[in-house]
């Protein structure tokens, strides 16, 4: 990966990462393809939003369709025909959310398939052997997660656990790439400490230290914390990340978050938000949310966004939308899918363009002013 910082507008950067797959530009949202799949949507679909980077879930496709077979169909890449970049994470979020006897030890994480009830261990190696398979451009860590909130003692026991992997990770990683495995893909750790500033000072230095990664996320967010205790968490970790690396704030979250989160430093994003909540009804626009089951709308012409430039927008009105959810038609989570994708795609170009032009300040106080 060559990175470099192509500006900065107070704390907000806007930034470049070239892989093998293409360049990304930061601020970036990445959709999420849990199954390989943003969902309701195809390859080309996410190619006409301009997604540089999608991210898939490691868990989920270890168990099915199984990394050796996705390896055999060209990996990610070739199976999904999606060919810009992927972002995997290491699964063990899902193997511990989903399991309800995930069981850690020094060495990895014992768990049960959510699918069939067999029984599986993820270490260090493992995860990385399987993200091997699926040829993704950035491959997280393990780490050790914790539920919140929890003792102290416990904390502290998942950032030495969570440190000792990353180590083992990066010394394997850097083995693999000398026998030529892994030789385009790039390697991220994950920051852990709750909202405990010792401990998420802690985590960012053990890990920060390990300089072979190529870049650094902050986990263990949007888990129940109150956004102030959120913001002051991201703005308070961000000063021990490397400035010459990328940062990635895992699994956050709604526009003010991103907003919130590139004005503390954060170059990269993912959530489930977008495409989830489209499929529920509600919708992401310049001027907040809109709940297209409300009843308001069956007869409403107008577009979700009058501001947008998306294929539905452009094409459908409100009140053909409403109908749709209404009748359960499958074409609705596809328009209302789009929709969402767009608004929080063009959301982080519109924020790199006002960073390259330090007009930060302006662009933020403008996005809460429409929502007023």
């Amino acid at each position: 990966m060559q990175f470099t910082v192509d500006a900065t507008s107070g704390n907000a950067r806007a930034t470049t990462l070239k892989m093998a797959h293409g360049d990304v530009q930061t601020p970036v949202f990445m959709p999420v393809g849990t199954q390989a799949s943003v969902k309701a949507l195809d390859h080309n679909d996410m190619l006409n939003l301009g997604a540089k980077i999608i991210l898939g879930n490691t868990y989920h496709m270890y168990l099915r369709p199984g990394s050796k077979i996705i390896k055999k169909m060209g990996g990610l890449h070739g199976f999904s025909k999606f060919p810009n970049n992927f972002l995997t994470d290491s699964g063990g979020f899902q193997a511990f959310s989903l399991s309800k006897n995930t069981k850690q030890d020094e060495d990895g994480m014992m768990f049960k398939s959510h699918i069939d009830g067999s029984l599986h261990y993820f270490t260090p190696k493992s995860v990385l052997d399987a993200q091997y398979d699926f040829n993704s451009d950035i491959m997280m860590i393990l780490d050790d997660l914790v539920a919140l909130p929890n003792t102290r003692a416990r904390i502290e026991l998942s950032i030495n656990r969570t440190t000792k992997w990353a180590k083992e990770a990066i010394e394997y990683h850097m083995s693999q790439k000398e026998k030529g495995v892994g030789v385009n893909q790039n390697i991220f750790a994950i920051i852990q400490g709750g909202i405990d500033k010792e401990f998420r000072k802690m985590s960012a230095e053990q890990l920060c230290a390990l300089t072979d990664y190529d870049g650094f996320a902050i986990g263990g967010l949007s888990v129940g914390e109150l956004n102030n205790e959120m913001y002051d968490t991201i703005e308070w970790t961000t000063q021990f990340m490397p400035k010459e690396k990328p940062r990635y704030l895992m699994g956050v979250g709604t526009p003010e978050d991103l907003i919130e989160g590139i004005d503390r430093g954060v170059d990269m994003f993912d959530c489930v938000m977008p495409t989830r909540n489209a499929r529920n009804g509600t919708l992401f626009t310049s001027f907040g949310r809109l709940n297209i089951r409300n009843a308001k709308f069956k007869e409403d012409e107008k577009p979700l966004d009058e501001e947008c430039s998306c294929y539905t927008c452009q094409n459908y009105s409100r009140a053909y939308l409403n109908h749709l959810y209404k009748s359960g038609e499958m074409t609705y989570f596809r328009l209302a899918s789009i929709h969402n994708l767009h608004y929080y795609l063009n959301l982080m170009r519109e924020a790199r363009v006002a960073i390259l032009n330090d007009n930060w300040v302006q662009f933020k106080k403008d996005f809460y002013d429409k929502r007023k």
